[in-house]
């Protein structure tokens, strides 16, 4: 064995510790469980007429409405989510917990649970949707719906993401401005976010898109309108059961989405300061 060999042999194993070999075994069928799925469906695509698939009329109008109520979702979850982490970040332990544990529910609630309940409460038989139908506002199945829907399953992510990272940098840095004489806007805009930052883009990068992948909410408060409500999960699940588009547009659209997820992961890999390099 090379000097430089028997260097960094001892680095390799700190790195992989004691875990018993035979552990790789069900970790390499967990890991073929999440790929091949994935590699079948690339291998499905009819790279022949992809371009077409995913430019028609059907599919454009998805992926139009899929990245319009995506992105307004997400500015939503940005207004609403960064107030919501700084208060989390800066509760006291106990109330930080509960805060946290309510966020939370989202992502371990089934999204069709979340779309029946936003349904009974903003619904025209519900106390708030009949103050709103007095005012001549309806919600459910509109392109409204869809953007609060996917706010709903999103908002956590952006959510704990930044939380994290407002608790990782602590509040020395914003002592030290507020000695200095800043005002809370000034270092709130100057100190705070700024140093949060990777965990602010991480969780906009995952917010957006866990918006647009969402399907169960959205169906069930917002409907399966083209044009109106339909968006590229819909499009998809709507391409599968024989109506509205063609299956090579359907699988078309799923590789676009899972193109966006792999962009995704590369971006929030690319801002998350502790991601090993």
């Amino acid at each position: 064995m090379t000097t430089a060999a028997a260097a960094h042999a001892p680095a390799r194993e700190e790195r992989a510790g004691f875990v018993p070999r035979v552990l790789a075994v069900p970790a390499v069928v967990g890991l073929a469980l999440l790929v091949l799925p994935l590699g079948a469906l690339v291998l499905r695509v009819e790279w022949g007429t992809l371009w077409s698939d995913v430019t028609s009329p059907q599919a454009l109008s998805a992926l139009g409405l899929s990245l319009a109520t995506g992105a307004a979702a997400t500015i939503v979850c940005v207004v609403l989510g960064v107030p919501l982490a700084l208060l989390i970040a800066r509760s006291t332990v106990r109330t930080a917990a509960v805060l946290r544990a309510l966020v939370t529910v989202p992502l371990v609630l089934p999204p069709m649970v979340g779309g029946v309940a936003m349904l009974f409460l903003f619904g025209r038989t519900s106390w708030l949707g009949g103050i709103l139908a007095e005012w001549g506002i309806r919600i459910p199945f509109t392109t409204t719906a869809v953007v609060m829907a996917q706010t709903f399953v999103a908002l956590p992510f952006l959510v704990l993401a930044l939380e994290g990272a407002l608790r990782a940098t602590g509040v020395g840095f914003e002592q030290a401005a507020a000695g200095l004489g800043a005002g809370r806007w000034t270092i709130l805009a100057r100190v705070t976010l700024p140093l949060a930052a990777p965990g602010l883009v991480a969780g906009i990068v995952l917010c957006f898109a866990r918006a647009i992948g969402e399907f169960g909410a959205t169906a069930l408060f917002a409907g399966n309108a083209p044009g109106v409500t339909q968006t590229m999960p819909l499009a998809i699940y709507t391409a599968f059961n024989g109506a509205g588009v063609s299956q090579g547009t359907a699988v078309a659209l799923s590789l676009l989405l899972l193109v966006t997820a792999v962009g995704v992961l590369l971006l929030v890999r690319a801002w998350r300061a502790e991601a090993p390099r």
